[in-house]
Parts: C-alpha cells; structure tokens; sequence
C-alpha cells in the first residue's frame, strides 16, 4: 500500500521533535497503521546544526507544502494566527487533512476552519493544541462520548504551575521566580500569554467547546492572571488547608456554560492540588464516570511530538475508511449546543478574602457585618497582627466564605473597601470544591 506523506510547516522544537518520532518509531507506527508514514517535504526557514533530516525536500516556502501535490497531511507547527491560518486553509483548499498543535489558532478560528475542512471532506486534528502529551482531546471526544460531561478542570499552563510552585516551596516572591522562569527556558521575554491567562484560555476554549457541544468561544471566556498572587496568600491558604493553582474551569449549569481561568483555592487533599513545577493535569466530571484525572507533561518536544504523530495516525487510518471519522468538536455539527457563555459576574463562587487594615477595634466587626448584610456566610476567619517592623501598624484579616454570586461579592467588596480602616484593595481569589 502506498505510504501516507507527510508535509511539516515549521522545523522548530515540535516539528523536529516529530519528525524524530516518525523517524525513530516508523516502524512501531506501521505495525499499528498497516501503511508506512514518510516525511517528503519541510519548509522552514533554516535548518539547525543538530538537525538531520536525510534526503527530504526542503523548502523556505510554507506554501510550497501546502500545494505539494505529493503531500497528503500538513503539518502546522508554525503557531501564531494569521500565516498559520492561511497555511491551513491552503492546505484545505488543496485537498489535503491538517494536524496542528496550535491552541490560539484553533480556538480563534478553529470555527472557520473546521467549516472549510467539512465542505472538502478533510480532517483538521489538534490533539497536541492542548496540554502536550496528554490526551485529553482524545479521552473527552471519545472515551468519555457515553457522558454528559458536568464540569472540567485543569492546570494546562506549565509556566504558571511553575511559578506558583516555586513561590509555594521556597518562599520567593512572583517576579524573582519569573525571572527564574525565564532563564529555565518556562516562559518567554514577554511572558504576557502565560502568566496573564491567555493561553490557559485558548486551551480552556477548546475543552468547553468538546466537552459540551458549543462552538468555540475564546472572546467570552474569563482571564485572570496570578501576577498579583503573594506569599502571604499561599502561606494563608496553606494554612487553612488550601492551594492556590491556576485553573481553568469549564462548568455546565442550568442558565448556560461558566468559562474561566483564574487563581483558584483549592484543597491540598485533592490530587490536582499536587500536581507541581511545570506539569498539567486535567481533572473531567461525567455523569456516568464520575471524576477522572489526566496528567503528564503539558509542553516539550517529545512530550507534544508524541500527541502530533498521534493525530497522525489517526488521520491515516480516516483516509483508509472515510466513514470513521470522529467530529472535531465531537458532536455532529448541526447539533451543537447554542447554550450562552456565562459572564463571571453571574458565577456561584466561595471566595478567600484578605483585607490589610489599621489596627483598631470594631474593623473586624464592621467588615463581618458587611458580609451579613449581603447574606454572605463566613466559613473560616484568620487575624495576623502587625509586624514588628509595621510602623503603620496594619493587620491582615483573612476569610473564607460560603458560595455567592460574584455580582453581590463585588458590591459587598467595594463596601468593604470603602470603610476608612481598610488600606487598599481587598485580594479576592475564587474557591472552587471540583464537586458535584
């Protein structure tokens, strides 16, 4: 049987890291296919020292792969939106299926470009888009397809797992261990998409959009970053038996689909409150199941190469039997869900509260009785008087609540704030069980 070819747009980390693996597992790879996987064109800009590709035609035209008519699958590994949205939809407009590791594409245009790829009858896969190495696309598109998925959770940024990490461990402040990030390879110069959410939301986006039936959505979902997370906050919530982890929460509700990423307390029981350094987990709630966790190395050549040559193979077997071809959102298209996109206002959360005030009597008593005055409960209540060095002589009150509307949270924070013994803004992370 004649071999699939393979075109990679982009020699980088992951297009050589899967070149190798179709090189070094080619074998394996045919046994599982039953048709040989060949590499017949690249198209990068220069090829490394340490980089040794054989006899493959090369070109520095991305195009060039795209209209090769020897190519059967594409490969794009290029990232960013544009160029690499043109590349795809080349390629689909040529005939040819694509598989891609680029979450801002798909999540943007991943829309658009799954219409274009239905009306020719191609395949856009994804799996590397999120998480890396982790199946997860897999598991919540197929294994799990016999649920009603109830809610997912997951650290699916490895920069910021690393950060708040390493504050956690050694005590040391968000910019130093940025820093440290950075010179470990972690996070880029500008380290915007990272630490300010906006990857986790790519990624978030196309979770959601599986897991429950809804188009991609990526301009409604909710960011918040962690770069005004302190030591005092980790130490806090350690303390009162939590961690704060950078999630992203997908949950389905009666009045439509919460899509989130922010800093979460959580317990330090759980095992997703474990998962340290640079490695993801996702966390998925079915109905049928029940809880599943999903773990492993969320970036990295070989770790992402892995879930690229994956989409591979499957799309080789789809081009051998056209029938058996799963949906890319996982639900045929004329049945997604037209179910609204929360706003974070309209979120049922518990919250932890730390409020920096003077040392006075009734500071505490006025703020406890705003809370009430909103009906909101309190669950847990830490007073840590004035440091020593402290001339001004501020403590810190810290509190766990009940479950509220953000909306009425809001209002009852600017009350709080507004009281003439509180000194600044109060620091509000949200509180998520991972329950029913």
């Amino acid at each position: 049987m004649k071999p699939i070819s393979i075109g990679i747009c982009g020699l980088g980390t992951v297009g050589y890291g899967s070149f190798c693996v179709l090189e070094n597992n080619g074998g394996e790879i045919a046994r599982r296919l039953g048709r040989e996987i060949v590499v017949s064109h690249i198209a990068t800009r220069s090829i490394k020292e340490h980089q040794h590709i054989g006899e493959v035609k090369v070109s520095q035209d991305l195009m060039a792969v795209a209209d090769d008519p020897e190519v059967d699958i594409v490969l794009e590994l290029i990232g960013g939106y544009d160029l690499a949205k043109e590349l795809v939809l080349r390629a689909i407009s040529n005939g040819k299926h694509v598989v891609t590791a680029n979450k801002a594409l798909i999540a943007v245009h991943g829309n658009e470009i799954f219409a274009a790829a239905k009306k020719k009858n191609v395949v856009v896969a994804y799996e590397a888009a999120v998480a890396g190495g982790i199946p997860i696309i897999k598991a919540l598109r197929e294994g799990l397809a016999a649920n009603q998925i109830q809610w997912l959770a997951g650290i699916i940024n490895g920069t910021g797992n690393f950060i708040l990490s390493e504050m956690g461990d050694k005590g040391s402040e968000f910019a130093n261990v940025l820093k440290q990030a950075q010179e470990l390879g972690y996070a880029e110069a500008d380290p915007t998409f990272d630490v300010e959410g906006i990857d986790a939301a790519h990624k978030l986006t196309i979770l959601a959009a599986i897991a429950f039936g809804i188009p991609l959505q990526f301009d409604k979902a909710y960011t918040e970053g962690i770069s005004n997370i302190t030591i005092e906050d980790i130490r806090y919530a350690e303390e009162l038996g939590y961690r704060i982890k950078h999630l992203g929460i997908a949950r389905k509700s009666d009045k439509g689909i919460e899509l989130r990423v922010h800093p979460t307390l959580i317990s330090k029981d759980t095992l997703i409150a474990n998962v340290n350094g640079v490695m993801n987990a996702v966390m998925v709630q079915g109905d049928a199941v029940g809880p599943t966790l999903y773990y492993g190395a969320g970036a990295g050549a070989q770790a992402t190469a892995s879930a690229v040559v994956a989409d591979i193979i499957d799309v080789a077997r789809m081009i051998s039997n056209p029938e058996n071809c799963v949906p890319p959102l996982a639900f045929q298209e004329d049945c997604l869900s037209d179910a609204p996109i929360l706003p974070i206002s309209e979120i049922i959360s518990a919250y932890y509260l730390r409020v920096v005030a003077k040392d006075k009597a009734g500071v505490l008593s006025d703020i406890t009785e705003i809370l009430g005055d909103f009906n909101i409960n309190i669950e847990a209540v830490i007073q840590k008087e004035p440091r020593v060095h402290d001339v001004e002589q501020n403590l810190s009150v810290v509190i766990l609540t009940d479950e509220i509307k953000e909306s009425v949270m809001n209002t009852a924070v600017e009350k709080i704030e507004a009281l003439n013994a509180i000194g600044g803004k109060v620091a509000r992370i949200r509180m998520d069980r991972l329950e029913d």
